[in-house]
């Protein structure tokens, strides 16, 4: 998701600091963009020379160097703590004015801004995966979000090409409140013997006119992540509907999490 946003704004004009980890998540990221960018300029998607739009992307392993962004988005893995521990980083080393948002596909946004000294300056912005692809972004208010945050970040939105949706600050927002409960379901009824996972795709591709079936797109999301934002709709509403099913726990405790482990309901 990170390389996917960083892809999209540099396209859009905008310099670029891609921050992760390890130089070799940099590399694969920088290696996956190049791979995107070639595909879209051949369809005619993308206009600009490709090296000119990756030489706008600077990437580094040290969170330092941002304290020279703008604006900044987070997109690390879908954990609270996770995501506490790079946004309280950041918060530290950013100018007071800069607008701090989250990628987070479910996680609160009033608990993420309470971790910072800017609640005013936060907010979510959820963009879809791929990035390059989808143009739908959540926008998603955290209750001290200001509305100079919000006309912001929207206006960012608008320039990078992406249609800006609000959505209010509930477990899952508006889309995953949706999807994931349907490809939880999709799992159960695999488990539960309805049908294969050949099945229940096609089932939904052909009857309900999915470009992708439930279990496809689990795999592509990866099946961690879909725990995840399960886990937290189930203990944000206490509702047993949003019980995460027993076989997508027992898939992410095998460590097949879909294509970027080369196996999940699929092989890869």
């Amino acid at each position: 998701m990170g390389s996917g946003i960083a892809q999209v704004a540099a396209a859009a004009g905008f310099s670029v600091l891609l921050n992760d980890v390890d130089q070799a998540y940099l590399d694969r990221s920088l290696k996956g963009m190049d791979k995107s960018l070639a595909k879209l300029i051949e369809k005619g998607k993308i206009n600009e020379d490709k090296a000119a739009i990756l030489g706008r992307v600077k990437p580094t392993t040290n969170l330092e160097d941002l304290k020279a962004a703008d604006f900044v988005v987070e997109a690390v893995f879908e954990d609270f703590e996770a995501k506490k521990k790079v946004i309280t980083a950041l918060d530290k080393i950013l100018a007071p004015e800069v607008i701090l948002t989250s990628n987070t596909s479910s996680i609160s946004i009033t608990r993420l801004a309470a971790q910072t000294g800017r609640p005013a300056q936060f907010m979510g912005m959820h963009f879809m995966n791929p990035v390059p692809l989808m143009t739908l972004v959540e926008l998603v208010r955290g209750l001290a979000t200001s509305e100079e945050t919000f006309a912001a970040v929207k206006a960012l939105a608008e320039k990078l090409g992406k249609v800006p949706v609000e959505a209010n600050d509930y477990p899952g927002f508006i889309s995953n409140r949706i999807l994931i409960p349907m490809i939880n379901e999709a799992v159960y009824a695999l488990m539960e013997g309805v049908g294969t996972a050949e099945a229940i795709d096609t089932v939904m591709k052909l009857g309900m006119n999915h470009p992708m079936g439930p279990l496809a797109l689990a795999d592509l999301i990866g099946l961690d992540v879909c725990l995840s934002i399960m886990e937290v709709l189930h203990d944000g509403f206490k509702d047993p509907r949003y019980r995460p099913c027993p076989l997508l726990r027992k898939m992410v405790d095998a460590k097949y999490l879909g294509r970027k482990t080369g196996r999940g309901f699929y092989t890869y």
